[in-house]
């Protein structure tokens, strides 16, 4: 009996990972259980099995009593001595009252207690087991699909794949390894839960840390991603080293590492920018791969003003204003994208002008049309005002020139 019982430890202990004295306590529990129920024993009974030989004692707690009238919780002096000789009347007495056998229903009773603490163990070791593994990814098989939900084998539990966090129009099939992120582990009464996602933004940048050595060795550092899942993202990162490029460290040999990232998130497109300090240089970075004209900020409000060429309008603002919002939220500021012509006019209508020579123009945009560099103006209402007060209106040049002409106005009265 005692060989049986470790040798069902010890298995258990291989097969799930338990402890044994884990294991050799939710015994212990288990056979109280079971003898209360079948030998109406006194509410305070405890049960030891021996580590070394397996050997297993019950003992119930009796008080000392002269008459006893109660066998389940009094026991009288004589018998109490046997145990303890320097017990009195009144004390309580631990005295061994292991039945010769507990019988088949007692036995069933204990396999029923051992198999549930042995789940609860294992359960518990499930949850600490993945429970600091959050916003790490993790590879497992589609198992099944409950309510548009799919199921991931992850080997010793399962993982739930909300229908939230699909990238839309992807397909799954049963058997097929995909990696997820874990986003939150909870305990249930039916244990673990845990909830891995494909749309997080943290699983972008867990794929390229795994990508990426400059990423994973910290000499490139992410500063700010954004996603729209299954459609477009944008990752802002910076170099920790002047002599690496980061957007070049993430995009890797003819786009290699981007591009495995890519298809991981089935076909998703991926804008790497370079981050700066500077807010309008990375505002400018952020629209990528429109050209940026120039940046004016709006520090009380956090709001941006961006002028591009032209050409560039349709590119900076993207597919139904996809490009613009991410470059938003990776900055953090509020952006109106113009164009030059559609800025020039704003900034002529707001002083109450029409003149739309291109002299008037340069001064509105402060870019040459030549360059597209970043430029800031604090206050192009004023830059625009001087300009045009320089100018004289062509009646004025007339009476100057007729002036410069006759001289002098005479003096009718004057007498020669």
């Amino acid at each position: 009996m005692n060989k049986e019982l470790f040798a069902a430890i010890e298995s258990l202990e291989k097969e799930k990972g338990i402890s044994k004295e884990v294991l050799f306590e939710a015994l212990e529990i288990a056979l109280i259980s079971a003898y209360k129920r079948n030998f109406q024993s006194a509410p305070a009974v405890s049960v030891n099995i021996d580590r070394e030989t397996g050997e297993i004692k019950v003992f119930s707690q009796l008080k000392v009593v002269e008459n006893v009238e109660s066998d389940q919780q009094e026991v009288n002096l004589y018998e109490a001595r046997v145990y303890d000789p320097r017990c009195q009347i009144g004390d309580i007495v631990e005295m061994d009252v292991t039945p010769k056998e507990f019988g088949r229903i007692a036995a069933q009773t204990a396999k029923q207690v051992v198999i549930q603490r042995i789940r609860e163990a294992e359960r518990e070791l499930i949850f600490e087991s993945f429970v600091d593994r959050t916003e790490e990814i993790i590879t497992g098989l589609v198992r099944r699909f409950e309510q548009r939900n799919v199921i991931i084998d992850l080997g010793r539990t399962e993982a739930i794949l909300p229908i939230d966090e699909q990238i839309p129009y992807e397909r799954y099939r049963q058997g097929e390894r995909v990696k997820t992120f874990i986003v939150d582990v909870k305990k249930t009464t039916k244990g673990p839960q845990i909830i891995v996602s494909r749309t997080h933004t943290g699983f972008l940048k867990r794929l390229f840390e795994m990508e990426v050595p400059e990423i994973f060795e910290g000499i490139v550092e992410i500063k700010a991603a954004a996603r729209e899942a299954g459609h477009r993202s944008k990752l802002a990162v910076h170099s920790n080293n002047n002599d690496i490029d980061p957007v070049g460290a993430c995009v890797g040999p003819k786009g290699s590492r981007v591009q495995a990232i890519s298809n991981e998130l089935k076909g998703e497109k991926i804008d790497i920018v370079k981050w700066s300090e500077e807010s309008e240089e990375y505002i400018a970075n952020a629209l990528s791969p429109a050209k940026v004209a120039s940046v004016f900020l709006n520090s009380e409000n956090k709001m941006a003003t961006v002028v591009v060429p032209d050409s560039q309008l349709s590119l900076a603002i993207g597919k139904e204003g996809q490009n613009a919002r991410l470059a938003a939220k990776i900055t953090g500021w509020k952006i109106d994208i113009s164009s030059e012509t559609q800025f020039t006019e704003k900034s002529l209508s707001a002083i109450g002008l029409s003149d739309e020579s291109a002299e008037v123009q340069e001064v509105i945009t402060g870019v040459d049309s030549a360059e597209n560099e970043p430029v800031k103006i604090k206050d192009e209402t004023e830059a625009v005002t001087g300009e045009v007060n320089e100018k004289v209106s062509p009646d004025e040049k007339a009476e100057e020139a007729m002036d410069s002409a006759t001289g002098p106005e005479e003096d009718p009265e004057r007498d020669d």
